[in-house]
């Protein structure tokens, strides 16, 4: 396993393939596939579903593919499907096959003909209300069509006119012959072709007529040799179908559909249809949003696919759909980024501060260690000289009780760096405070003054040596946990999920940050670097998530 080579957890879907595997059941061979539909971005909803098909795969010597189910060329794009690809492989996994399912597209009609020819497919002349209305209801059978009883070979020229070109959208449908009366709605005859007038981003103008994702699915999975189709609980019902088209046709493999939970996650949404909204309305930057759930966001956020990966695994399986705390989701990048990100020093709000008795024109490069518990990753040189900037907040004029920064008089620790004293403050002629006239004391750099103690430390940077920078706020997006429970989720949007400081400073090592590396700015949060807006004059530092959880419950 190249994932993750600590013992896992058992869950339901790892005992099934384990029992499936002691009796042979399918050859002993385990492939899975993980299946989305290229019309938007890849969410964190879909990193649970690629860490289960990825991960039952590694951890079983098996086969994993990709395949891209583009029956629905209206709402699907070749840039959705490079995202997917590059989100696939950003969070870790490598595909065995890279399919389609248009790469189907004729045996999959080839297949429509054996149904008709076994009586088990009519073409339907009605209207989608029509067949809508007289689908019936859970208490009662459905109605149905006059064509149900149209003759085989009348079905087969239709359809062949269908493909052809010759009918308009919409004027014939090719359905399933079922049962008008089964219990389960999905098996009361169900549409599986339609006509659609539509240009296919890779199949071109070749076919008017396109297959539905259920009669899809489950042959693209037979005909890849998929051995255990992984789906999400909104699937449960359509099991059936499933079923039934492979048994009618009798494919050489007859994969095992199973069932679990979908991930639901408070203070988001994962609706593709919601998310395109929320994008092409200009309530976000766009798909790459760092407050949006998508793993585009996520990765220009800053979250690593470690953290990702972990969540996934920390949540498990179930049967039944729940609600998960976004503070799990935050918890996992916190505890990989306090371990993983190099330390820094930023500061948001400056405040001038000039150390008087430290010598005119000297600077000293002071070695800070780029991690407190990990002396592995070496030391950086931060330069120090007669006047730095600290943050605002940092110093109080009528401090509160219990306060332990800088106030007049007192004293307080640079970090790495030595010990000062607050002796005078200045202010403009509104009564703000501009400057602060401290002194340093020489003989504290690494060591604590004598006779006295210092509680407080604080972060800084040099006024001459630090660079300026843009720093990006984020927070979560909706301000209640289940937007989606909203009547118009749009009111549900947190106006503050995006703060900017345009004119932040941060230390000199942090001018040669890159795109990818990951750093705590010290007391403020865990940051990266912006690889959208970033230039090589302006500087942008995005913010992943604050040190601790300090979102108000409800």
């Amino acid at each position: 396993m190249s994932i993750n080579d600590t013992a896992l957890p058992a869950n339901f879907i790892r005992q099934i393939v384990a029992a499936d595997l002691k009796s042979n059941k399918h050859n002993g061979r385990v492939a899975t596939r993980f299946p989305p539909e290229p019309n938007g971005y890849l969410h964190i909803g879909h990193a649970k579903s690629i860490c289960l098909n990825f991960g039952i795969a590694l951890e079983n010597n098996g086969i994993c593919n990709l395949r891209f189910d583009d029956t629905n060329p209206e709402k699907e794009s070749i840039e959705y499907m490079e995202s997917i690809e590059r989100d696939v492989q950003w969070l870790g996994f490598k595909w065995s096959g890279l399919h389609h399912a248009s790469d189907y597209f004729e045996q999959l009609y080839d297949y429509a003909v054996q149904l008709i020819q076994q009586g088990l497919a009519y073409v339907d002349s009605s209207t989608p209300e029509q067949i809508r209305a007289n689908r019936g209801t859970l208490t009662e059978p459905g109605i149905a069509s006059p064509d149900r009883e149209r003759p085989i070979a009348e079905n087969l020229d239709l359809f062949q006119r269908m493909r052809a070109g010759e009918f308009a959208d919409g004027q014939y449908v090719l359905r399933a012959k079922i049962d008008m009366a089964s219990p389960n709605i999905n098996m009361r005859d169900p549409t599986i072709y339609r006509i659609r007038r539509v240009h296919h981003h890779r199949t071109g103008d070749t076919w008017c007529i396109y297959p539905m994702y259920d009669y899809t699915h489950c042959l693209s999975d037979a005909l890849e040799g998929i051995t255990h189709s992984l789906c999400t609980l909104e699937f449960e019902d359509h099991r059936p179908l499933y079923d039934w088209v492979l048994e009618q046709l009798q494919t050489p493999c007859h994969p095992q559909q199973i069932e679990f939970a979908r991930l639901q996650l408070e203070y988001t949404i994962v609706s593709k249809r919601k998310l395109n909204q929320l994008v092409t309305e200009k309530h976000v930057s766009g798909w790459d949003d760092p407050r949006m759930p998508t793993l585009a966001g996520l990765r220009r956020a800053g979250v690593t696919p470690k953290a990702i990966r972990d969540f996934c695994e920390r949540i498990g399986l179930t049967k039944q759909n729940s609600w998960i705390e976004m503070g799990v989701l935050e918890y996992c990048i916190r505890e990989d980024l306090n371990e993983n990100a190099l330390r820094a020093m930023a500061v948001l709000d400056p405040l001038k501060v000039v150390i008087e008795n430290y010598p005119e024109g000297q600077t000293e490069q002071l070695e800070i260690s780029n991690h407190p518990q990990r002396p592995e990753l070496g030391k950086r040189l931060v330069p120090f000289d007669k006047t730095i900037l600290i943050e605002r907040d940092d110093f109080a004029e009528n401090p509160p009780a219990k306060y332990k920064r800088l106030v007049l008089g007192g004293e307080v620790r640079l970090r790495g760096s030595y010990v000062i004293r607050c002796n005078d403050i200045i202010k403009n002629a509104d009564g703000m405070i501009t400057e602060l006239r401290c002194s340093y004391d020489p003989d504290t750099l690494g060591k604590n003054p004598q006779g006295r103690k210092v509680k407080g430390v604080i972060h800084w940077v040099s006024e001459t040596h630090s660079y300026p920078a843009e720093v990006r706020l984020y927070s979560r997006l909706f301000s209640v946990p289940q937007p989606d429970n909203e009547a118009n989720f749009l009111t549900a949007l947190n106006p503050d999920s995006l703060e900017i400081i345009p004119e932040c400073r941060i230390e000199a090592s942090l001018a040669d940050a890159q795109a990818g590396h990951r750093y705590q700015f010290e007391r403020t949060g865990y940051f990266c670097l912006d690889t959208v807006d970033s230039t090589d004059s302006k500087r942008v530092f995005n913010r992943t998530v604050t040190l601790r959880d300090n979102w108000e419950k409800d």
